[in-house]
């Protein structure tokens, strides 16, 4: 890059910073007055929640349209709009194929989980694996996964929230930044103890439609700077990242050695198969009356997520001819802010414009990340609740009263442990995080909900196997990778103790817990009870008897 190009990048980045600190009363007032109408929303959903099917199924009241916008709502997290945007805008194609792994997920969902899941069970995962093995062993490893998978996908959401507070208030020290997390985790456990699925699904869906027209606005904004020629922005994109034509073709990232090829299979793989044992996804297709309904709203979310990842190509290439990787970098390190960034540049730098935009669009994304956050934390306090307290504990004596109390602790629990963890994350790009928490949704939970739903010999021993392998071996991969430590990017990135080359676990880790599966089942000494196996087929596929 040019002496002058990188000039250019620092007078740029001052007169961004100083418009943003002069207009920051504004930013302010407008964030808040987001915070303050999702908040308004929960209370309002909060006091039509009475019974134990309103706190985790939302009463099972909501229609295929409201279903699919809160579906989509719940999977267009922080990942999908700051840190793709971010990937694009410095890796080109490479980080576009987020976007496509993201999506094409939603097909594994829709074919194999949706309808069968929404027949099967009550309000968690846990209900369909117990069916037809042993209650408490199930319940309690259906439980814990749950948990794990969710706080690492928390961990994500909290690093987003991290960024994108930081860049409006100008909060640059490690203190701030932790304040931050530390407050979006007590707005997630009062969105959740208050509101329970009712005020979640609410709020996701203002989320959905709020984010879709941000997005609009943004691609119609960048595309009329390049006249609609697409080809003028990709090239543009190209020419100003430093990379020319290695920019808009594979291998920027994943290909310029073998184990980086290897990583991108992973990654493939990870996106595609996770999305279908997400416990905050497979619990939304509780809140509709009918299987038919479930199967319909996942279609919506389809159109919808699909429509926004196009969008995504727009922001992220956008971001990289407009702003530039250098000016990107310099806000954050793994491009988390370049949306923000953009929708700046976009209304007008160091003008009352540029600040509005900058406002909205990221209380937009702040919107974005609540909601999710508050959907994780509900498919985990409502997997402890339901399935470890109910359940296991209290062997199905607890009251609906109690549960929901229980639920409501756990979130405070959930909560405290995210904020922890996810103040250590703060500089990881959101996007690579959220691929780690589907690598162990994967390993952990697809393979367990494949079996319990399609094969007869499936057994307890089987799907114990399945689970907690699948989580242990994903969980310690993660560990000793270079996501951890060993890297300038890694989490601890002073000590070196990753001996897994691999950023994802998914290549490793998913085969072997459909293995563990397997295996654990053959040698059983068990006999599955294949009459409930009947009546589970019978009813996951035809929808009687369900709740």
């Amino acid at each position: 890059m040019s002496a002058a190009h990188s000039s250019h990048a620092v007078i740029q980045l001052a007169a961004s910073t100083s418009s943003t600190s002069e207009h920051r009363p504004l930013i302010i007032t407008l964030f808040a007055v987001f915070v303050a109408a999702t908040l308004g929303i929960t209370v309002w959903a909060g006091r039509q929640t009475k019974s134990a099917s309103d706190f985790y199924a939302g009463g099972r009241q909501f229609t295929a349209f409201q279903n699919g916008l809160a579906v989509s709502g719940d999977y267009m997290s922080a990942a999908s709009f700051l840190g793709i945007a971010g990937a694009i805008a410095l890796f080109g194609y490479d980080g576009f194929l987020y976007s496509i792994g993201f999506l094409v997920a939603w097909l594994v969902a829709l074919l194999l989980v949706a309808e069968p899941l929404r027949n099967s069970g009550r309000y968690t995962m846990g209900d369909v694996l117990a069916y037809r093995m042993r209650q408490r062993p199930v319940r309690t490893a259906a439980g814990v996964s749950t948990i794990v998978v969710s706080i690492f996908y928390l961990l994500a959401q909290m690093a987003g929230a991290g960024v994108l507070v930081a860049l409006l208030l100008g909060i640059t020290s490690d203190a701030g930044k932790i304040l931050i997390v530390a407050l979006v985790g007590v707005l997630m456990i009062l969105y959740v103890t208050i509101g329970g699925m009712k005020g979640t699904t609410w709020v996701q869906m203002v989320k959905a439609v709020l984010l879709i027209a941000g997005a609009l606005l943004m691609t119609l904004m960048v595309l009329w700077k390049f006249d609609f020629n697409v080809s003028d922005l990709l090239g543009t994109a190209a020419e100003k990242s430093g990379h020319g034509s290695a920019f808009l073709e594979p291998g920027l990232k994943y290909g310029a050695t073998d184990v980086s090829k290897l990583d991108f299979i992973s990654l493939g793989i990870a996106l595609v198969l996770g999305t279908a044992g997400l416990p905050h996804i497979l619990i939304r297709f509780y809140t509709v009356p009918t299987a038919k309904a479930a199967r319909k709203s996942v279609n919506w979310a389809i159109g919808i997520i699909g429509a926004f990842y196009l969008m995504t190509i727009a922001l992220g290439f956008g971001a990289a001819a407009l702003i530039g990787p250098e000016e990107i970098k310099a806000k954050n390190p793994a491009g988390n802010a370049a949306a923000p960034q953009l929708a700046e540049y976009l209304g007008g730098l160091g003008t009352t414009g540029g600040a509005v935009m900058l406002a909205v669009i990221s209380a937009v994304a702040f919107a974005t990340i609540l909601a999710v956050v508050a959907g994780l934390t509900l498919a985990s306090s409502s997997s402890f609740a339901h399935d470890i307290y109910a359940n296991v504990i209290r062997k199905g004596k607890a009251t609906e009263k109690e549960e929901m109390s229980a639920a409501r602790w756990a979130t405070v629990a959930i909560g405290v442990v995210s904020i922890g963890l996810g103040a250590m994350a703060r500089d990881l790009n959101v996007a690579g995080l959220v691929a780690l928490a589907f690598a162990v949704a994967a390993s952990a939970n697809l393979p367990t909900i494949l079996y319990s739903l399609f094969w007869k010999r499936f057994t307890t021993q089987g799907a114990l196997w399945s689970i907690y392998g699948g989580l242990a071996s994903s969980v310690l991969l993660v560990l000793f990778s270079p996501v951890v430590s060993g890297k300038a990017s890694s989490m601890f990135p002073d000590v070196d103790f990753a001996w897994f080359p691999l950023e994802n676990p998914g290549l490793i880790s998913i085969p072997l817990g459909f293995l563990l599966g397997w295996v654990g089942s053959v040698l059983s000494k068990e006999e599955p009870d294949k009459g409930k196996y009947a009546e589970l087929e019978v009813k996951s596929l035809t929808g009687t008897g369900a709740h």
